[in-house]
């Protein structure tokens, strides 16, 4: 077989000009990235070993580094699984991953935040491409385990790549040999790279040995694997160093745990909740990022079986001698072992997180901005753990004008106050300014604002907090008479007719509305809308609707505040078709103060220019 060169796909090509550009003011992350593909591929070929004996390596499992001052390169070479030709243009060649295109997007937006920039591309998995902000030309000499042929793969990273049989001596595995700009002369000088591996790759397993230019070798890393280290022997800078690195992260972690739990069940974790949310956490192909070790062998970084989906931001190691190691990928997933384990992790990850919110509300609240929303999926769908999650959420609170928990709710309830009352909308500020709260102000019960679209669903679905019924102040049937400020509970002012307002926009609004009723609650504002007996809270239904367009909804209640002065003046207002005119603009305006648009803009508009030109006749 002859050279063959390929074109990158296009989206390869903008990945690598974004990384070349975008990254450059920190470019030794390259050498980071490079190291722990190269520990992966040893992990892997240790794994298949378990079941192909042909595959595994006879002697040392090592990484080592060379440089060349003089020819300005740097190599790094591993005995992992290697590469097949076809692998070569696959892996480096392609991006063979869903999620490309909002990927390219989010990277796009990046740019300018180098954090948020490189965080995207680590996440991402193109870590090798970094190799290109150092490098004019990148050599990969790959053999892979089981074959006879090695291949070299050639790129200067700019419209494509060389993949050409080679006859150079190689074992089975990887050699990276990159021939460095101008500008990075740095990363040919030994100082400077084994200052590199000690701060970014001083935790991988495998032994990383640097080749000095006379032949004598010198391990650069520690080489052992930090989860097994007591905890008292680790620093917070170790753990920083090993969160970033293995995890390709940039923030610092928001809560470490290592744990080991011995007896009848034995497992280490090592565990992060990071501090900023990944740019797919709301990817549905999103996993949680656990590697799972079997007697510190690594099985496979794609484990979902041990945390439940509502925490798939945590990331970690776990590493267990209680299952065998030569079991299937499926069945270690379906494995008893892990389910009690699952329940055991869960529990110290809500536990730590219960501590953070008792020692640092303020913190964690930055938290929650980050994760909230996808903690609360939780509450939703995790029914085994639901009260404890319910116990480390965050809920805006109308009386305090902040983030509260359900407890600090439940103990601030009024006199004789035993439901927990809220109001969901499409912003805070505009459910602040909405009429349904008037009645609740004025007794000084306190109401719980709710913004995300799931805040609906789960308090629909878990229904209670302890011993208290949540109740939807535009759904729910409820009675304010006794709660509160009892001097308030009676109104002392003027009232219309009670009938006669009644059956006036029960004549002109006909079959829109479900119901007419007088409003026990309302103080400011003149009407407002409720759901019906059967209706549903009015963010379900946008949220059907927005699913569905046919989607209707139901007919809604209108509430009249009798003691409004233009509902008193009502009977006054001029012609049958001016207070026709006038109940169909009051009904409109119920509807705007809930986030809706005007069933009719145009009548609406006739509505009130009628309305106004019968105020200056």
């Amino acid at each position: 077989m002859t050279k063959v060169f390929k074109n990158f796909e296009a989206d390869t090509g903008k990945i690598l000009n974004i990384v070349i550009n975008s990254l450059y003011s920190d470019r030794e992350i390259f050498l980071r990235e490079l190291l722990s593909n190269a520990s992966d591929a040893i992990q892997k070929r240790r794994y298949l070993g378990q079941t192909d004996p042909a595959v595994l390596n006879a002697g040392e499992d090592r990484i080592t580094l060379r440089v060349d001052a003089k020819k300005k390169t740097l190599e790094i070479e591993d005995s992992g699984i290697g590469l097949s030709e076809i692998e070569l243009a696959e892996t480096l060649g392609t991006l063979a991953k869903s999620g490309t295109e909002s990927f390219l997007k989010d990277l796009e937006n990046a740019k300018e935040d180098k954090d948020a920039a490189r965080s995207l591309i680590g996440k991402f998995g193109v870590g090798f491409y970094s190799a290109f902000m150092v490098a004019e030309k990148v050599e990969v000499l790959t053999k892979k385990a089981g074959t006879e042929n090695a291949f070299l793969w050639t790129s200067d990273g700019q419209s494509g790549y060389e993949i050409e049989p080679s006859n150079e001596a190689q074992e089975t595995g990887t050699r990276i040999r990159l021939h460095l700009k101008k500008d990075a002369k740095e990363f040919a000088e030994e100082a400077r790279v084994k200052t590199i591996v000690k701060k970014y790759s001083d935790h991988i397993s495998v032994g990383i040995h640097f080749i000095a230019e006379d032949g004598t070798s010198e391990q650069a890393n520690k080489g052992d694997a930090l989860w097994t280290r007591s905890p008292k022997d680790i620093s917070d800078e170790d753990y920083k160093n090993f969160y970033q690195s293995h995890f390709m992260a940039f923030d610092d972690p928001f809560i470490t745990l290592h744990n080991r739990s011995e007896g009848t069940l034995e497992f280490t974790n090592l565990l992060f909740v990071p501090s900023r949310a990944p740019f797919d956490l709301y990817d549905p192909e999103r996993k949680s990022k656990l590697s799972l070790y079997i007697n510190r062998v690594f099985i496979t970084n794609d484990l979902d079986a041990v945390l439940p989906k509502w925490l798939r931001f945590v990331q970690g190691i776990l590493d267990t001698t209680s299952l065998d190691l030569n079991v299937s990928r499926e069945l270690v997933q379906s494995s008893p072992v892990l389910g009690k384990i699952k329940k055991s992790i869960t529990k110290r990850v809500i536990g730590e997180l219960q501590k953070k919110l008792k020692n640092d509300a303020t913190a964690y609240d930055a938290f929650w901005a980050q994760f909230g929303r996808v903690i609360k999926e939780g509450l939703y769908e995790d029914f085994e753990n639901r009260d404890k999650v319910a116990e480390i959420a965050r809920v805006y609170s109308r009386k305090s004008g902040g983030n509260i928990t359900l407890q600090d709710y439940v103990d601030g309830f009024a006199s004789d106050q035993k439901d927990i009352y809220y109001l969901t909308a499409d912003t805070i500020e505009q459910a602040k300014r909405s009429p349904h709260l008037e009645g609740f102000d004025a007794r000084g019960i306190d109401v719980l604002l709710m913004t995300d679209p799931i805040d609906t669903f789960w308090m629909s679905q878990m229904g209670r907090f302890k011993d208290h019924n949540f109740v939807s102040i535009v759904r729910d049937q409820y009675d304010l008479e006794g709660i509160g400020n009892a001097q308030d509970s009676e109104s002392s002012t003027e009232k219309a007719d009670e009938s006669q307002v009644i059956a006036l926009f029960k004549a002109h609004l006909g079959e829109v509305v479900e119901d007419v009723k007088a409003s026990s609650t309302l103080k400011q504002s003149p009407v407002r809308l409720v759901a019906g007996t059967t209706g549903l809270d009015f963010n379900m239904e946008r949220i059907l609707k927005a699913q569905n367009p046919d989607f209707e909804g139901s007919k809604k209640i209108l509430e009249v505040n009798l003691s409004h002065e233009l509902i008193r003046k009502l009977d006054d207002m001029g012609d049958a078709e001016t207070k026709a005119a006038l109940c169909r603009v009051l009904l409109e305006q119920a509807k705007i103060a809930d986030g809706e648009l005007p069933a009719d803009a145009q009548q609406f508009s006739a509505d009130i220019i009628k309305i106004g030109l019968s105020s200056v006749s």
